[in-house]
């Protein structure tokens, strides 16, 4: 137990490593890599890329009751919010690739055995509590600028909520939260991951790690978290087919980014 660290390092330290200012063109060269990764050997990235549009058709499933559509686009929006957690395996595999470590799905599960788990854990409490507020929020927003009652059918509550006099007010809000929470996400998640898999540092030090580096490159980073939920977007838009191929790619380029932007 004497062992047992969350915040700090084994040595109770937060360290700084030094950041990197890059260009935009690495936004798309890490994003390459990632493709790279994904080309080596897909059979091994099947397992965690089925997860997403699995548990994407799950939660268009939970949601096909009347009561509860109003909470399809929120929980699919706020899934991406839970990206960097669910490709933490994907990462690990990059690293592994680029230190000439086996990189099979049994090579993961080491991570179980991670002096960074405890760090790890505290920083996927992090994202679910974001994911839970803005399901919260949401579902607050709903209930208080449009109604309790949608009409039955997907095409009938679309046109209810669109047709409402507060529709676009609640729009412009719902829409303003997510941003700003996506926005969190993206500042204290962008390098903790990967950082936490590289090396044992502590959550307070991943975290101010990832926000150092959003600092000092904010356009690098601005370009690389919408190019995430462009990307995101499309695989969605085809029925969550998409994801099948995008998720993997950028869970491996995220792992490649965080190599560009610390030292």
């Amino acid at each position: 137990m004497s062992m047992f660290h969350v915040m700090t390092n084994a040595t109770g330290n937060v360290v700084r490593p030094e950041i990197r200012r890059i260009a935009v063109s690495d936004v798309f060269s890490a994003l390459r890599e990632g493709y790279q990764d994904f080309r080596e050997k897909p059979s091994h990235y099947a397992f965690v890329a089925l997860i997403y549009p699995i548990a994407g058709a799950l939660m268009i499933g939970w949601s096909a009751g009347v009561e509860l559509l109003p909470m399809v686009y929120p929980l699919l929006t706020g899934f991406a919010l839970l990206g960097p957690l669910l490709a933490l395996g994907l990462m690990e595999i990059s690293r592994r690739r680029e230190v000439g470590q086996p990189a099979n799905w049994s090579n993961v599960l080491d991570l179980l055995k991670s002096p960074s788990l405890p760090s790890l854990l505290m920083m996927s409490a992090y994202l679910v509590t974001l994911f839970m507020i803005w399901l919260v929020v949401s579902r607050g927003l709903y209930l208080s600028m449009i109604g309790d009652y949608p009409a039955p059918g997907v095409f009938a509550f679309a046109r209810g909520v669109f047709d409402h006099p507060n529709a676009w007010s609640f729009l412009l809000w719902s829409n303003g939260i997510g941003f700003l929470l996506a926005l969190v996400a993206l500042v204290i998640s962008l390098v903790a991951f990967p950082m936490l898999l590289d090396r044992d540092c502590g959550a307070a030090s991943a975290v101010g790690t990832s926000v150092r580096a959003s600092l000092i490159n904010p356009v690098p980073v601005a370009v690389w978290g919408l190019m995430v939920a462009a990307l995101l977007a499309i695989g969605m838009a085809t029925l969550l087919v998409g994801l099948i191929v995008i998720v993997p790619i950028l869970g491996h380029a995220t792992w490649h980014f965080y190599r560009r932007l610390v030292v």
